[in-house]
């Protein structure tokens, strides 16, 4: 089964506009986890306008289903995760001051910085996940880094969905194919919705986890948090 995890930096970019804790992030990650998520997802960046590097610690202490931190692996990022030991870390080759994660690795030119890297967080007992691009030969360069899993960037696939779904789809299945063959587990995340997560859900073959937040609460300000949540359950659990 294919597991809902919650990204939550929208909800800190509200918290941080009053600067007066509220929403109160804490609530809302613990709250998320009742209603159904099966994960919690994060993404620090360096001028820490949503998540804070401070909440990252309070939130392993309250996550009971599975915690995962996001961010471009930089020195502080490393030592930071490491100290705060989530189940999974999924590394993004985004630069500092971009607006959101909008490519991924290019795993044969950065393979030996990201076999580097993986390591130190394998030492830490930290799953490692690389965001990739749904490509078979990037798939089988990402597998000579050693990490766990990949995360396929659906932002093209989300971009072309209404244009044409067979051909937007096609690129993931045979990456996810590449990905089993190579032994090696898949997540997806980015611009995944309501309308298109179902399709995508049903194609992908060992999709493990999705990681959703921008498209979910903007859902949440129509719905409540607690339907939007059981909606996108409905769409992954829905009978293929």
């Amino acid at each position: 089964m294919t597991r809902l995890s919650v990204n939550i930096n929208k909800v800190a970019l509200i918290r941080n506009a009053r600067g007066e804790g509220r929403p109160n992030l804490l609530q809302f990650a613990k709250d998320c986890e009742s209603y159904g998520a099966e994960g919690i997802t994060v993404h620090p960046r360096p001028d820490e306008r949503h998540i804070r590097y401070a909440d990252l610690q309070p939130l392993k202490d309250i996550v009971g289903t599975e915690y995962n931190i996001e961010g471009y692996p930089s020195e502080k990022f490393i030592e930071t995760v490491c100290q705060v030991q989530p189940h999974q870390v999924t590394l993004v080759p985004d630069p500092p001051g971009v607006l959101t994660s909008s490519e991924g690795w290019n795993a044969i030119k950065e393979q030996k910085f990201l076999q580097d890297v993986i390591a130190r967080f394998h030492n830490n007992g930290i799953r490692v996940s690389i965001f990739l691009e749904a490509d078979t030969e990037a798939v089988r360069a990402a597998a000579d880094t050693g990490t766990d899993r990949i995360e396929f960037y659906t932002g093209h696939y989300a971009k072309n969905y209404l244009k044409d779904k067979t051909a937007a789809i096609s690129s993931h299945i045979s990456a996810a194919q590449q990905a089993e063959m190579s032994g090696i587990g898949v997540n997806a995340g980015h611009d995944l919705d309501l309308d298109n997560l179902y399709h995508y859900i049903s194609h992908v073959p060992n999709l493990l986890e999705v990681s959703i937040g921008h498209a979910l609460i903007s859902d949440a300000l129509y719905f409540g948090i607690q339907n939007t949540i059981k909606m996108y359950l409905n769409q992954i659990n829905k009978k293929i």
